[in-house]
């Protein structure tokens, strides 16, 4: 009996699984607001009533999308932000693993990118918590930098969001400039990652004078 209930659990996750990569594929496209459950399910191949067992609405899926493209960043974004080094190595490595992640995940970047601001209230509001989750994560990590002694809490917060606010905005130029076209590609990556690295320099000119 057992048996027969792992397949049926493993089948059941396999379904949930498909659900969610034939929806992001479909969001490639449009936001999550015009996406129809139908769409989905005929992409996977089952019947809509399936879609419920999985799922209470296309909010709740998108929901859903959101942990799954947002919560593996936690340990590059703290990352990104470690004393180790100094400010222009963690500058470069910031940008390389924003930029190899959007190599590798762009339909999670672009689903981010739309719907951070986009007309469903459950996906906006999981989005806006899990940055403030990086927010306190890349604050904690400041704080434990000699240059933040003295500062207080909502400063180093503030600091924390410009920090995370940046990245996105980084990805989503490294994301635009992956589809143009192909010949002019690395030209356009090098323009991103060469303002980017200014205004990571900007903002940690600034952070070594606010106290002044």
């Amino acid at each position: 009996m057992s048996h027969t209930l792992g397949i049926r659990q493993a089948q059941k996750q396999k379904t949930r699984q498909a659900l969610l990569d034939a929806a992001l594929g479909l969001l490639e496209e449009q936001s999550l607001s015009s996406l129809g459950l139908r769409e989905v399910t005929r992409a996977v191949g089952v019947a809509p009533t399936a879609f419920y067992r999985h799922f209470r609405s296309t909010a709740d899926l998108g929901v859903v999308l959101v942990e799954e493209a947002l919560g593996s960043l936690h340990p590059m974004i703290r990352t990104t932000v470690s004393g180790t080094g100094d400010q222009e190595e963690r500058i470069a490595r910031a940008i390389e693993l924003i930029a190899r992640h959007v190599d590798g995940y762009p339909a999670h970047v672009r689903f981010i990118a739309r719907e951070r601001h986009g007309g469903v209230q459950p996906v906006r509001e999981a989005i806006r918590d899990q940055l403030s989750r990086f927010a306190g994560e890349v604050r904690d990590e400041l704080a434990k930098d000699p240059v933040s002694r003295g500062w207080s809490e909502d400063d180093l917060l503030m600091l924390a969001h410009l920090y995370v606010d940046q990245m996105l905005i980084t990805a989503s130029l490294f994301l635009e400039a992956r589809e143009g076209p192909p010949e002019a590609r690395e030209e356009r990556q090098r323009e991103v990652a060469r303002v980017a690295t200014r205004q990571l320099r900007l903002i940690g000119l600034g952070r070594h004078h606010w106290l002044d």
